[in-house]
């Protein structure tokens, strides 16, 4: 089945943490080339991404964006710790009482215990950081991507079949053109061969008959364009098989284009006559045509 290298998907869910969004689109590239903007409580996640778009994707340039909106529930609250806090404050106060009972008060001319809040604060276990429930959220974010990416192969595959389509219309086209060049071969071949005697006319030379099919013979199988043409043929055959076929074919058909421009510039080369100049024109521009087209394809 063919697939587009090209397409778009937009997906959302929503939980306690908040809103999640995941937007994943792809461009026509080589190879496939992933790309993640993430969110910080998320961005441990991206390894795992990764891993799990060549299961889905074999070719393209691939950015995927996810934002999440946490919901005010969602948002992070700093707590105090009660129990560590009465501990805390209790240690400051018996170290308070010793000090004073030691006299160390008076020589350092302290008369009241000052406490800052700030201190108290930083003691380990005294503010716990409530954020919401990261497996949740992780767990959120692995379905929502693999929903989105496998709406962004739909998407392909019918960008895929439109490529198809596309194709085929010009391989359609293309036969004609190498069927209009086997018809005029016959005439052409005739037309060389009135050129080469007209010439001897000109030139005033005799030549005998034997010598003059011999070099009639030279002439044509310089101009003879019969392989090319049926090597045109076979690579068209071959790119509708591809077409047809389950694997992914765009890189086999990025080299079906380089032999059918090869061929074509080997039919225009021997073109002798202004009709098969014109058709080998022709089907260089529906090559090129082909060739941007597939250039598209997965």
């Amino acid at each position: 089945m063919i697939h587009s290298m090209t397409g778009f998907a937009r997906r959302e869910t929503s939980g306690p943490w908040g809103q999640l969004t995941c937007e994943v689109r792809s461009v026509n590239h080589r190879y496939l080339e992933p790309g993640f903007r993430l969110p910080e409580e998320l961005r441990g996640l991206e390894g795992e991404l990764r891993q799990t778009l060549p299961k889905l994707l074999r070719r393209g340039k691939v950015d995927c964006t996810v934002h999440l909106r946490a919901t005010r529930e969602a948002e992070r609250e700093l707590q105090v710790d009660e129990a560590t806090l009465a501990r805390v404050l209790e240690r400051v106060a018996d170290i308070a009482d010793r000090a004073s009972g030691a006299g160390l008060s008076t020589a350092l001319g302290i008369t009241k215990v000052q406490i800052n809040p700030m201190d108290v604060l930083r003691w380990p276990g005294v503010l716990q950081d409530s954020a919401p429930d990261n497996d949740a959220l992780t767990a959120a974010l692995r379905a929502l991507f693999t929903d989105s990416v496998r709406e962004l192969v739909a998407m392909r595959a019918r960008e895929g079949e439109r490529l198809r389509d596309l194709v085929l219309q010009r391989c359609e086209a293309l036969v004609g053109l190498i069927d209009a060049a086997r018809t005029q071969l016959p005439e052409l071949r005739d037309r060389a061969r009135q050129r080469l005697q007209t010439r001897l006319v000109e030139l005033g030379a005799t030549v005998d008959a034997t010598r003059f099919e011999q070099e009639v013979a030279l002439l044509l199988q310089r101009a003879d364009v019969d392989e090319e043409l049926d090597r045109l043929d076979a690579h068209l055959a071959e790119i509708r098989r591809v077409l047809d076929g389950e694997e992914a074919g765009g890189r086999r058909l990025d080299f079906l284009m380089q032999e059918l421009h090869r061929e074509a510039n080997t039919f225009s080369s021997k073109s002798q006559e202004l009709d098969s100049t014109r058709l080998a024109v022709d089907m260089k521009v529906l090559i090129e045509q082909l060739r941007e087209q597939v250039q598209n394809i997965e």
